[in-house]
């Protein structure tokens, strides 16, 4: 073999063996980049359960608030309406009781006034 095949043979294995090292360097360098996708991919896949979680946790408290006032406004409806109605039993058994002691002993009868002296004939039924 002369000098120039040996250079030629040379430089074949030396491309070969710098392509080795390129290939290599490239693997190594995809997948690093490849685990450094894998972790900012489940990081903001975290970051996003996190944002849904916090909306969740705010959409239910704003739920849960309304329901409270919506509930303390039927119950406050509904105070009125029965301390209304408590308030009408209460008139309307105060004029019935009225009525009932003007009209419970009727009194029927005459009368006539003289000179000297009251004369009462008074006849009194009891209903």
């Amino acid at each position: 073999m002369d000098t120039q095949n040996l250079e030629k043979a040379a430089i074949k294995i030396q491309s070969w063996w710098r392509g080795n090292l390129v290939r290599r360097t490239l693997l190594h360098a995809a997948l690093r980049a490849w685990v450094i996708q894998c972790w900012w991919r489940s990081m903001q896949a975290k970051m996003l359960e996190q944002r849904r979680r916090l909306a969740l946790r705010l959409y239910t408290c704003q739920e849960w608030a309304v329901v409270k006032v919506q509930a303390q406004v039927r119950m406050w409806q509904a105070r009125r309406r029965f301390l209304q109605a408590r308030q009408a039993a209460c008139i309307i058994q105060s004029h019935w009781r009225w009525h009932v002691s003007q009209t419970r002993g009727l009194i029927r009868g005459r009368y006539e006034v003289r000179a000297s002296r009251l004369e009462l004939d008074i006849e009194i039924l009891m209903t």
